[in-house]
């Protein structure tokens, strides 16, 4: 097999890792440990098989683990984070076609040790995003939740990192064929240390009784627990769907002109013969492009918003010579806040709370095949959305940026869906689009204008979008009911 052959320099690779550390501060959230916290951060090189060869991945491996947990009691790594560097010579070998953009999946197997006991927990469907620019190493910072871990007595339990699968997928919202995928299985490199953290577990079992001095019942002459304590791996657990779908129904007009339009001598549209009104949970990334990083939007580790929907509000079609029929449904999403870390001009950290003021969303289905032509089937969701900065921090100190501090002017946002990948708007799927954010305004009290500060290092085109939504949850499809929480789009390359 072709091996691709990189040379890095020391100071490259402090580079690169700095860089992931960096982005994985934007997706996985600001904040150092408490006193009772750990944070794990670890680089290591990866050898990775794939299809046309081999290469060496650097890998960032970061998490925060508790300090000290009870036995019995579940320990759960939080902010975790994989980190791929990649350099442009080994982007290039996976996608000689130059994609614009990539997202993936990572899969780490963690390696947990108690006394004489081992166990694996898979830490799977992490996902990423980055822009692909020509000539740079490419940084993918996978995060998600990961299972937790219980072991049964008192003790240590040891966390390492092991094996790494990933899937790098080519992206884009103009892409006219089936995104191809990339599958690296990795190992890390002969010599490499990959420990992640030691875990102080007290409680029944423990090396010492503190009354006494003694060693405590239920373990050896060693201090090590008994065997047959066991190591329980507990599974990620979804974020709960809503119990029912929102009472309210979502108001206001069905923009369709994002849509593919209609021959000249259509009629317009009509009311729906038979609307519902139903929900569905839709989450994904947003870039910011500037900044080189992106953004969980709809966190599904938080508590997730709800995508409230009209569905079939009203349709068009035309049969003769030409046919066409489209589908519009109108609804809305009220998301949470977004917590993030960047850096500005790429030394300054700036901690922020990003707010979302959305307008209705207007979504359309269809198909167009004109008269002995081929058929074009299109899915398109489009709104005008608002960002406001709050609760901003520099360097750890907090800075006042008003009450106001926002977006100049709101700006419309429009993702799209090809079939198969997204057929309509109850089965979902995934969507994908490019924005461009406007200025900012009202940044700054007493007299002083951030306007510009946020303009420079936010504001611009080119930022990427990728959403995925489930399956609508309506009165005619209870089996969806209640709505569910899909995986980030980046985990599941093959919807």
């Amino acid at each position: 097999m072709r091996r691709v052959t990189v040379e890095r320099r020391r100071a490259a690779r402090l580079a690169s890792a700095a860089a992931v550390v960096l982005l994985t501060g934007l997706l996985a959230g600001p904040g150092a440990a408490s006193e009772d916290e750990v944070d794990a951060a670890g680089t290591a090189d990866y050898d990775c098989r794939f299809a046309g060869g081999e290469l060496r991945a650097e890998a960032v491996i970061e998490a925060r683990f508790p300090a000290a947990a009870e036995a019995g009691s579940p320990i759960r790594p939080q902010a975790v984070s994989v980190g791929i560097t990649l350099d442009p010579e080994e982007v290039t070998a996976l996608f000689p076609e130059n994609p614009g953009h990539l997202t993936g999946t990572a899969a780490l197997s963690v390696e947990v040790a108690h006394g004489s006991e081992t166990a694996t927990a898979r830490w799977q469907d992490l996902g990423a995003g980055a822009e692909v620019r020509p000539g740079q190493p490419l940084v993918l910072a996978h995060t998600g939740p990961v299972p937790s871990v219980t072991v049964g007595s008192a003790g240590e339990a040891r966390f390492t990192a092991g094996r790494l699968t990933l899937a790098l997928t080519a992206t884009g919202p103009d892409r006219a064929e089936a995104p191809p995928t990339r599958t690296l299985d990795c190992a890390a490199a002969p010599g490499e240390d990959t420990r992640l953290a030691t875990v102080r577990v007290t409680g029944p079992g423990g090396p010492t009784d503190p009354a006494t001095g003694s060693e405590a019942p239920g373990t050896g002459p060693t201090g090590r627990p008994e065997d047959g304590d066991g190591i329980d791996v507990d599974p990620v657990r979804p974020a709960a769907g809503a119990e029912s779908c929102p009472p309210e129904l979502p108001t206001g007009e069905i923009d369709f002109s994002e849509a593919l339009p209609p021959p000249d001598y259509a009629p317009p549209p009509v009311p729906g013969r038979a609307p519902a009104h139903g929900c569905a949970y839709a989450l994904g990334y947003a870039s910011v492009r500037k900044l080189n990083g992106a953004m969980v939007i709809n966190d599904p580790e938080r508590q997730p918003a709800v995508t409230n929907v009209i569905v079939s509000l009203q349709t068009q079609s035309v049969t003769r010579p030409d046919n066409y029929s489209r589908i519009d449904s109108l609804a809305s999403l009220d998301l949470p806040d977004a917590e993030s870390t960047f850096l500005t001009f790429g030394f300054q950290p700036v901690t922020a709370k990003v707010s979302f003021e959305n307008g209705p969303l207007s979504i359309s289905t269809g198909s167009y095949r004109p008269a002995g032509g081929t058929r074009t089937d299109f899915a398109v969701i489009a709104f005008r959305q608002s960002l406001r900065l709050h609760d901003v921090k520099v360097n750890g100190t907090p800075l006042d940026v008003g009450p106001d501090c926002r977006t100049k002017e709101p700006f419309k946002v429009v993702l799209r869906g090809k079939a198969p990948e997204y057929a309509n708007v109850l089965t979902g799927g995934r969507l994908r689009g490019d924005i461009a954010i406007p200025e900012f305004s009202g940044c700054g009290t007493g007299g002083e204008d951030l306007d510009p500060l946020f303009t420079a290092a936010i504001s611009g085109p080119g930022n990427h979008v990728e959403f995925a939504q489930e399956k609508t949850c309506t009165p005619t499809t209870t089996a969806w009911c209640p709505p569910a929480v899909p995986p980030l789009p980046a985990t599941d390359p093959e919807r």
